[in-house]
């Protein structure tokens, strides 16, 4: 028996166990006899299968795009129903609305990309108290540590070392000013996970000069270019000689050039972004973004489906409470490269 074939075995079998009551109500069984992916018959057509809903952070946006492209390759692949959705603009209380819905629609696990690592604690626990498995995507709730730290209840969080991608991204951008410099961070917010994370990583890259390079100023454009791009344009008026720029994500790194680029700075301040969404690769190539630290959200997403079908299962104990992503850095030099063209994010 196959590692996916014993799965189903075991999520039957727990069905199973629930017993005559579940049958009596009309609560849905797996079907034991046929892969999880097939439509019941009219005789079977109260039995339900196990359905695992994926909550990203925004729509339209390549990271997630990706990332459910690779939930879904992997659920087909395991023969599992995989719902997504995700709000319009990149918020807490519109995404808290879809994290109820999947309670009322009573699926079976919740794989999220939380908008707020505070916010979205409450209704995660809702779900949670429901009896479905949590499951962290790229961002996480409470500060992350699901062993130690405030918030427990989700099994797991599977994303990048944010604070390893932010010395990365400081490390690059130190290189690429030669080693001294002014540099300024466009951040999203102060309550999200990822950037947080990766601001102090940045942060401890910067230290490590001993003063060769400082921080002069970091903005939360909450995720907008054209904010981004309006603070950025300030910090240029008022700090003279900066050398260069750290974009916590693509939409900031993109605002920022934009500003760079508007006083014909090109090449003079150093850009450097973690995320490689596919519409950046012209601006890598042209020199508007020196530098993309590309995540692996694709491989975000297959894991989690993973994580979510061994929790149901019964395997909970098998799966750590952290697993982490890499990344791959890109620039001018290997953007045309199998291996960067393989991570770079699509948009369709």
């Amino acid at each position: 028996m196959d590692n996916i074939e014993w799965w189903r075995h075991q999520l039957c079998r727990r069905k199973f166990l629930a017993g005559a009551a579940a049958i009596a109500s009309g609560a849905g069984l797996v079907s034991c006899n046929r892969p999880l992916a097939q439509t019941p018959t009219s005789q079977n057509h109260n039995k339900k299968r196990a359905v695992i809903a994926l909550v990203l952070g925004v729509q339209n946006e390549s990271f997630y795009i990706t990332m459910q492209k690779g939930a879904q390759q992997r659920a087909n692949e395991l023969g599992i129903s995989l719902i997504s959705d995700a709000p319009a603009q990149f918020d807490p209380a519109l995404q808290t609305v879809i994290v109820e819905a999947m309670i009322a629609r009573r699926v079976d696990a919740i794989l999220i990309a939380a908008c707020d690592k505070d916010v979205m604690i409450k209704p995660l626990k809702h779900a949670y108290d429901a009896g479905i498995k949590i499951i962290s995507v790229d961002t996480s709730i409470g500060n992350g540590d699901y062993i130690h730290g405030p918030v427990t209840f989700p099994l797991s969080y599977i994303g990048s070392d944010n604070v390893e991608g932010g010395r990365i991204a400081g490390s690059a951008l130190i290189k690429a000013i030669g080693g001294k410099g002014k540099v300024y961070v466009q951040s999203v917010k102060p309550t999200l996970s990822t950037v947080v994370q990766r601001a102090q990583g940045f942060r401890d890259a910067i230290e490590a000069t001993e003063g060769a390079v400082t921080m002069v100023k970091m903005d939360y454009n909450d995720d907008s270019s054209m904010l981004a791009t309006e603070q950025t344009a300030n910090v240029l008026h008022q700090v003279k000689g900066l050398s260069g720029i750290f974009g916590v994500n693509m939409p900031s790194a993109l605002g920022a050039a934009q500003a760079v680029k508007a006083t014909n700075q090109e090449g003079v301040i150093q850009v450097v972004a973690i995320d490689a969404p596919d519409y950046a690769v012209a601006d890598i190539r042209n020199g508007v973004v020196d530098i993309a630290i590309a995540q692996l959200p694709g491989e975000m997403g297959r894991i989690g489906v993973e994580y979510a079908i061994k929790a149901l299962s019964g395997q909970t104990s098998s799966l750590k409470k952290r697993v982490v992503t890499n990344y791959f850095i890109i620039d001018k030099n290997n953007v045309d490269t199998s291996e960067a063209q393989a991570v770079i994010y699509k948009s369709k």
